[in-house]
């Protein structure tokens, strides 16, 4: 990290970073690690989750702008904790806090059943070269811990600048139990609460089309 980013680890991180107990990985979860975001948040309110929120640009915007939801970041890179932090604290978004961990693990031990309203997978690492196809997130395996996560209505939502990856989270999510597409069409429409960053707009320089998904958990 950088110096700022320390500082901003050091002053920050005590009131955005949830502790997590760890199991054998430093970004594991520990089985019976269960949280209450009413606990944790202070109040009872719908619950947005982001897995793999990067620097944050995404969940800080949304936060900053609907300080009646509460939000919940997941990354195991530290400088985009610290980044996220620094920009939350400056937007004075107090809905926000952060886990530093592996997404499986905070669906299977540290969000309660039923607890998100929605679940937001923005970009994820597409590993484009076919011998590392297998270690992408969207799988039949992580769309079960996200129904199990998800409440009866809540939404899935997906995007990607990698067509192969996006029709592969097509077929993994049509096939998932405990979902229906919330779109017509081959695709959903560009979700509207998704800001507009850098990430974005450099896809979109160099001829890559980016594709959204939206699943309602049935």
């Amino acid at each position: 990290m950088t110096e700022g980013q320390e500082h901003a680890w050091a002053r920050l991180g005590p009131r955005y970073l949830l502790p997590v107990p760890r199991d054998a990985a430093f970004t594991s979860v520990a089985p019976g690690s269960q949280i209450d975001p009413a606990q944790v948040f202070g109040r009872v309110a719908p619950l947005v989750v982001e897995i793999g929120s990067g620097q944050g640009h995404a969940i800080v915007h949304a936060a900053a702008a609907r300080p009646e939801v509460d939000f919940l970041a997941v990354e195991v890179f530290q400088a985009g904790l610290a980044r996220t932090m620094r920009d939350a604290d400056a937007a004075g978004a107090t809905n926000l806090r952060l886990v530093e961990a592996n997404a499986p693990e905070v669906l299977q031990h540290l969000l309660p059943p039923a607890s998100v309203d929605e679940l937001w997978v923005f970009f994820p690492d597409p590993w484009h070269k076919k011998r590392h196809t297998k270690r992408r997130l969207v799988t039949a395996e992580f769309a079960g811990l996200a129904a199990g996560s998800l409440r009866v209505g809540g939404m899935l939502r997906l995007a990607t600048d990698w067509e192969d990856y996006a029709r592969q989270m097509v077929d993994v999510m049509d096939a998932a139990p405990g979902f229906a597409r919330g779109f017509e069409g081959e695709w959903a429409p560009r979700f509207d609460g998704r800001v507009l960053t850098a990430f974005e707009r450099k896809g979109a320089r160099v001829g890559r089309d980016i594709r959204d998904l939206a699943y309602r958990r049935v």
